[in-house]
Formats: C-alpha cells, structure tokens, sequence
C-alpha cells in the first residue's frame, strides 16, 4: 500500500506524527509513505524508516509572493512531485484548510478528521473517509489513532515509539553540556535571559558546558548576551535542523521553552526540562522518556525560578 501523508507544519506536530508512523508500519510491513510537508521541516520525515520520500512544499512562503512561486515554477515542481506515483489513500492528518486544499490536488481516496474533530471543521468537506477522534487527548494519541481508523488496525496501547534512526542524522559532535532551547516564535513563551543567565552559571558550576543555538538575529543576539554573563557558554554556529538533532542526541540534557526543538528532544530521548506558561501540557506538551514540565504559577514564565529548573535537572541525574 502506498499513503500520502499531508501534515506540513508546524515542527511539533510533524515529530507528534512520527508515532502514528511507527504504529502503521508494524500494522502494515509493506507500507509506503510519501509525506506533503514545510520545506523548513523536510528533513524530519527521512530520519524515518516507514517514509519513502518526503515532498517539500512551501506553503507558508508563498503566500508572501504566489505570483513569484507560479513564475519560477515552484508551484509546477511541487505538482509534479505528487503526480509521480499513484496513492492508495491520501491522509489529511492536520485537519486545516490548507491540508485539505493539498490533498485535493491529488487523485486518490481522501481521508481524515470528520467536522467535530478537524482544527478547521471546512476541511473535513472534500474527504471520502471522515472519522471521529477525542479532541481533549494529546496530540501523539490523536494522530496515533487516525491513522488506525484509516489504515484498518487496532491503535496499539503503551507509550509513543518515534522511530528515527540515528543513522540517519549527521554525525554528532563530541558529547556533553547542556544545551539551551532559549528560542520561540512566541515572546509569552520565553523565558527571561536573567533566569537563563542564572541557571547557566549553575550547569557551568557544575563542570558541564552550556550550548546556545540559535535561528534567528534576536535568537543570536540573545545568546551572546547570554554567553557574555557565563564564560562557559559557548554561542554555536547557526545549525541545519539536522544538525541541530544529531547535537540533541549527544549532550547530557536540554532545557527547553515550549518549542519544535523540545519535541525534537523527546523523540530522540534527550533528558529535557521544558517550561510551560499557558500552554495546555496535556494536549500538546513533550511526550517520551526522560521528560519533565515546569508549569509556571499563573501561566508567566517570569514567575518560573532558575532555581527551580536546576533542581529538576538535579533529581533527573543529568546534573551533578
């Protein structure tokens, strides 16, 4: 059997997706994947076994310019790409608007979250195969159970497998330090650079180096300001999301806001202390070994002590 998988963005949601892979390929050893997703998130389905091909699409930027996309012949490139093979069944496995625009532009069975459980109930209008999931469970546990209403098996009990194999990624540097997570898209995410300062200066009293990755200009700026208050922190290289997973694979421990990097975390069993403001942990938090939350009191992450955070890495034994 060969899918089609739409399920584009963000990166949190593409990592939730991989267990729901794991499952099908046990259920299924013949299944073949093709997997619609972000261009900025196309390395991730290849670090999985089940995926046949990934299909970057880059919805996101062309919307900035789709007269530009449709001239250079990005738009063209893209469906000829989904044209190359023919699918058993399409999964719309994000329930938007645009994954379903995505999956219609192919000619296969559709399928997907009925009205009720869909994030925008209009896309559930084009499938063939709609099925009713719990809204009010975890996102992993939503995906998971998707794929076995549409793929015909019994979703399997017990905690999430993601299935990357390591061989996958680039090779991972030295191992050891901390890595700090300190990026996100969102400022009532963020934790403030005093509170990161403060619990560098412990992991560098305790003899591990702190790493500083970045994405952006203000991500890079915050980290040099971070580094200058802690000798022992060192701002890296802007990484390839690649990259960025092999160097999660090797450190001792990672201390994340709520990110794609700390799902990313999860699924390669990083030991991770996420922090969560208002974030509903429940539906869409970290899932996997090695993984604690800090809530903070009244949803502001200001109010979460270093203290706290260096505590937790204490109890979890990736500390000294």
């Amino acid at each position: 059997m060969r899918l089609l998988l739409v399920k584009m963005s963000s990166l949190g949601d593409v990592i939730h997706t991989l267990p729901a892979l794991v499952d099908a390929r046990r259920a299924l050893p013949a299944l073949e994947v093709d997997w619609v997703v972000e261009e900025a998130f196309a390395e991730v389905p290849g670090w999985h076994p089940a995926v046949a091909r990934p299909i970057p699409v880059a919805l996101r930027r062309w919307r900035g310019s789709p007269l530009a996309a449709w001239r250079n012949g990005e738009w063209a490139r893209f469906r000829t790409a989904l044209a190359a093979h023919r699918y058993d069944l399409v999964l719309d496995a994000q329930g938007l608007l645009k994954s379903a625009f995505v999956a219609r532009l192919v000619a296969a069975p559709r399928a997907g979250y009925d009205r009720a459980s869909a994030r925008e109930p209009l896309a559930a209008c084009g499938l063939d195969q709609r099925y009713a999931v719990a809204r009010e469970c975890h996102a992993i546990e939503r995906t998971r159970t998707l794929f076995a209403h549409a793929l015909g098996y019994a979703a399997p009990p017990g905690e999430p497998c993601y299935g990357i194999e390591r061989g996958r990624l680039p090779a991972p540097p030295p191992a050891g330090g901390v890595l700090f997570l300190h990026g996100s898209s969102r400022a009532d995410k963020c934790w403030p650079e005093a509170s990161w300062i403060a619990l560098g200066e412990r992991v560098a009293a305790a003899g591990e180096p702190v790493l500083l990755p970045w994405g952006s200009e203000a991500e890079r700026r915050r980290a040099e300001r971070i580094a200058a208050a802690v000798p022992a922190a060192r701002v890296l290289p802007r990484l390839a999301l690649g990259e960025l997973a092999a160097l999660l694979s090797a450190v001792r421990a990672a201390v994340a806001v709520d990110t794609g990097l700390g799902h990313l975390a999860a699924a390669l069993g990083t030991p991770c202390v996420s922090l969560y403001g208002p974030t509903r942990i429940e539906l869409i938090g970290t899932c996997g070994a090695h993984q604690r939350h800090l809530r903070s009191p009244g949803g502001a992450l200001a109010a979460l002590a270093a203290d706290t955070v260096w505590d937790t890495l204490l109890r979890m034994g990736v500390a000294r």
